[in-house]
């Protein structure tokens, strides 16, 4: 039981990382071919943003936490767990982020959701 808690930690601190990511990215704006073109200036802005700097021990933590789950758990049993940040992302960036989220995409997590109780209960 708790390596599945420390699984569903992982997933939550990912999850946690990219509303982290994209709220620094829409602080930093788009990224063109001119900004690729002299890179300094960019990393400098992309690594100095707070909200990159909070994202990248989370994803470091995120990484120790499964390598953790990996060593308790079978990985064809642990892996399905990553897919709930295929629900969490889209839900929060919908709550927190403004963010729209087509009807069709709704259908879609709700396919993962069965999917990932059907895994489950095939322990």
């Amino acid at each position: 039981m708790k390596a599945i808690a420390l699984a569903l930690l992982a997933t939550l601190i990912a999850t946690l990382g990219q509303l982290l990511l994209k709220s620094g990215m829409r602080q930093v704006g788009p990224i063109s071919r001119a900004d690729l073109s002299h890179p300094l200036p960019l990393i400098l802005t992309v690594f100095t943003n707070p909200m990159i700097l909070i994202a990248v021990p989370l994803y470091v933590a995120g990484f120790l936490t499964w390598l953790i789950v990996l060593s308790k758990l079978d990985l064809s049993y642990a892996y399905p767990f990553l897919a709930v940040t295929y629900v969490l992302v889209p839900l929060l960036s919908w709550l927190f982020l403004g963010e729209q989220v087509p009807s069709m995409r709704w259908i879609g997590i709700a396919v993962i959701c069965m999917g990932l109780i059907l895994v489950g209960r095939a322990r």
